[in-house]
C-alpha cells in the first residue's frame, strides 16, 4: 500500500498495538472533519490578528507591519506542526492527542499565509478553499467509482514525483540561506505556473492514494487509534494542496 504522504505507506502497519475496536472508514471521516473544525478555529484566529477589524486591501507599509506580526505565529505553528507531525508518525498510539495538537498550530499556519495572500489578492482565500474542496471530492468519487484505480505503477509514479518535488523544496530552502532563489520555479511567469499546476496535481493525486490506504487498512482491521492516524495523513495532504492552490492563485492573479 504505496501512498506519496509519508505518514500514510505499508510501513505504518509495522508492530501497531491490538485494540478491542477496529478502525472504520466512518470514524476515520468524523476524525477528519475534527481535525479540519481545529485547524479553521486557529487560523480565524490568527485570521483576525492580522486584519483586527480592518477588511479589504491594505497599503504597503500596513500589509508589511501586519506580516511582520503574525509572522512569529506562523513560525512557531511551521515548527510546532513539525514536531508533532513526527510525533504522530513514531507513536501511533498518541495520534488521539498530537494529531488535534498539529491540527491547530497548522491552522495557525494556514490563517497566517491566508490573511497575507488575501490582502494582496482579495478573493484568493475563498477561491482557493473551493478548489482544494474541489479537488478533494472530486478524487473521492474517482475512487469510489473505480475510474481511477491506484494500481502499483501509479502509486510508485505519484511517489516518485512526491519525492522528486521534496527535495526542490529542499533545495530551494537550503539555497534562500545563501540568497539564492530559483526565479523560473516560484516566478509568475510560464515556467513558474506550470510547476504549480504540476505540483497541484501531484498533490491531488496523493489524496487517491490516502483513500486507498485507509480503505485497506480499515479493511485489514487495523487497531481504532488508527483512524486518527488515517486522519492526520490525510489532513497532512490537504494542508499541502491547500497551500499549493494559493501559490498557483498568486501567480495567475500577479500577472
Amino acid at each position: 500500500m504505496r501512498t506519496g504522504n509519508p505518514t500514510l505507506n505499508s510501513k505504518v502497519f509495522t508492530g501497531l498495538a491490538p485494540t478491542a475496536e477496529t478502525m472504520t472508514i466512518q470514524g476515520t471521516v468524523n476524525k477528519t472533519l475534527l481535525l479540519l473544525l481545529l485547524a479553521l478555529v486557529s487560523a480565524l484566529w490568527i485570521w483576525m490578528r492580522f486584519f483586527d477589524g480592518i477588511g479589504g486591501t491594505l497599503e504597503p507599509t500596513q500589509l508589511a507591519e501586519n506580516t511582520a506580526a503574525i509572522y512569529p505565529w506562523i513560525i512557531g505553528g511551521s515548527l510546532g506542526g513539525l514536531v508533532f507531525a513526527f510525533i504522530t508518525i513514531f507513536k501511533k498510539t498518541w495520534a488521539g492527542i498530537t494529531a488535534p495538537i498539529y491540527a491547530l498550530l497548522e491552522g495557525l499556519v494556514l490563517g497566517g499565509l491566508s490573511a497575507i495572500f488575501e490582502a494582496q489578492f482579495p478573493g484568493i482565500v475563498l477561491q482557493a478553499v473551493s478548489l482544494t474542496f474541489g479537488t478533494m471530492f472530486c478524487m473521492l468519487m474517482a475512487y469510489s467509482s473505480g475510474l481511477i484505480r491506484p494500481s502499483e505503477k501509479f502509486k510508485l509514479g505519484i511517489v516518485a514525483a512526491t519525492g522528486a518535488i521534496f527535495l526542490i523544496y529542499l533545495a530551494t530552502f537550503i539555497l534562500g540561506f545563501f540568497g539564492i532563489s530559483i526565479p523560473l520555479i516560484h516566478g509568475n511567469g510560464w515556467f513558474g505556473i506550470g510547476f504549480s499546476l504540476l505540483v497541484v496535481t501531484v498533490a491531488a493525486l496523493n489524496l487517491v492514494l490516502d483513500f486507498d490506504f485507509i480503505t485497506n487498512a480499515a479493511q485489514r482491521g487495523a487497531p481504532k487509534y488508527m483512524e486518527w492516524y488515517g486522519a492526520f495523513g490525510l489532513i497532512v495532504t490537504l494542508i499541502w494542496l491547500y497551500i499549493e492552490m494559493l501559490r498557483l492563485l498568486a501567480k495567475l492573479r500577479s500577472r
